[in-house]
């Protein structure tokens, strides 16, 4: 194992310390528990958006804390889910009266410690509103999930949700929002190479020379299919054309009712991409992929989808979810309507992204 660490065991403090140091004027770290937030808060009357997860899929969440995004991130150990007390302690600091929106990723241990979490911030008197985001399409269940995935929209989910809080909508809409993005959302991805967590000191999983994982998760699940690597162009096609014909999807999610006071089954369906319809194209690198591979998916991921009458109308090309240093890509197509256009062009700085300011 070579990393550019210290001890394994303190990996993630010590990147919290990096961060407090490198960002004061965007972002302030409280330890024990541990958590990110906005150096500006909390903001009175503003919906606080809050995410988090295992740690070793930076820029997410917490490069994406400061205006117009996130107000808090919540990170667990590399691969590890945070804790209730994480995520209540970030609800409480960052709490400015209108309400919190968490946006969780659907594995087992997130969707478990987040609704732990929002019930112990009811009890503290706390308004809190928990969406899911489930855009996996290249398995339905995996070794940390009922159901598919939470992967790449969850990055477009927190952006665009932070803009519609910035501009002062109010709990039910931002949440409104939050799930019509995982709606109209779908994502996959692969990878060339394994990553190593730093305290198992070993690759994740294995990969020959010359062998690809098509599907794979974003803390090295098994995907679809092992296969022989193939050009760029055919892995493009492979994980496009799996996102662009996969059919009308229904599941039964939890969310809490505020007017009933509990949480209640809600069932849920996302429509197939159809010709006319507007996207936004996601196309991220794993870890380790170099910036000059990602454009040539972007190339053929242009063309795939003008071929299916779909137009790209905002694109987001980069390093934003990532798998330690794993190497590959993945794909997101998200569908567009006026108002997620505006409030994805809205203004936004944080650590791992920013414009218009």
């Amino acid at each position: 194992m070579k990393k550019l660490i210290n001890r394994p065991e303190d990996v993630v403090k010590e990147e919290l310390e990096g961060i407090a140091l490198a960002y004061p004027d965007l972002v302030k770290v409280h330890f024990n528990p541990n958590f990110i937030y906005r150096a500006d808060a909390p903001i009175k009357g503003k919906v606080a958006v809050i995410s988090g997860g295992g740690s070793g899929h930076e820029p997410m969440h917490g490069g994406f804390v400061g205006m117009g995004m996130l107000d808090a991130a919540c990170p667990g150990e590399v691969f590890t889910s945070p804790t209730p007390d994480q995520m209540l302690e970030a609800a409480k600091t960052v709490y400015g009266g209108a309400g919190v929106l968490f946006i969780v990723k659907n594995y087992t241990g997130d969707v478990m410690n987040f609704e732990m979490a929002a019930d112990m911030a009811r009890m503290e008197g706390l308004r809190v509103l928990n969406i899911l985001i489930d855009d996996d399409v290249a398995v339905k269940d995996s070794l940390y999930t009922a159901g598919r995935r939470g992967v790449g929209t969850t990055v477009l989910a927190e952006k665009i949700c932070g803009a519609a809080a910035e501009r002062g909508y109010d709990l039910k809409r931002v949440a409104d929002i939050c799930r019509r993005v995982n709606l109209n959302g779908r994502s996959m991805g692969m990878a060339l190479t394994p990553c190593t967590v730093p305290m198992a000191g070993k690759p994740t999983f294995e990969l020959g020379e010359d062998e690809m994982e098509v599907g794979i998760g974003i803390h090295g699940e098994p995907g679809r299919e092992r296969m022989k690597i193939k050009t760029a162009d055919e892995i493009t096609e492979m994980l496009a054309l799996s996102i662009i014909e996969d059919p009308e999807y229904r599941r039964t999610v939890r969310e809490f009712d505020e007017e009933k006071g509990e949480w209640v089954d809600v069932e849920l369906v996302s429509e197939p991409f159809r010709p006319g319809d507007r996207v936004l194209a996601f196309v991220n690198s794993m870890g380790g992929t170099p910036d000059i591979e990602l454009p040539i998916i972007y190339r053929k991921l242009h063309e795939i989808c003008e071929k299916k009458g779909l137009k790209i109308v905002r694109r987001l090309i980069g390093r934003y979810i990532t798998s330690l240093e794993m190497q590959g890509c993945s794909i997101t197509l998200l569908r567009m309507d006026d108002e997620l256009i505006d409030l994805w062009d809205a203004p936004v700085k944080t650590p791992g992204l920013r414009w218009g300011v």
